[in-house]
């Protein structure tokens, strides 16, 4: 049986903490700022957890 790959595209997308939290960053944070109040800007500026079952699917895709 061959060994499982690393999904590249979440790889670049997600950081897996010490203590085994998937870390992203938010959406909408790229392009378009002025349309945006300076509350959603730092919002989005910031990087989130991941939460849910989602969770159990990113790591197996990472290989964690």
């Amino acid at each position: 049986m061959s060994k499982q790959k690393t999904h590249k595209g979440l790889a670049k997308r997600v950081k897996v903490t010490a203590t085994g939290k998937v870390r992203r960053m938010r959406s909408f944070g790229g392009h378009l700022m002025s349309t945006k109040n300076a509350k959603r800007r730092r919002r989005t500026s910031n990087s989130t957890l991941v939460k849910g079952v989602t969770v159990k699917y990113m790591k197996m895709m990472l290989g964690v």
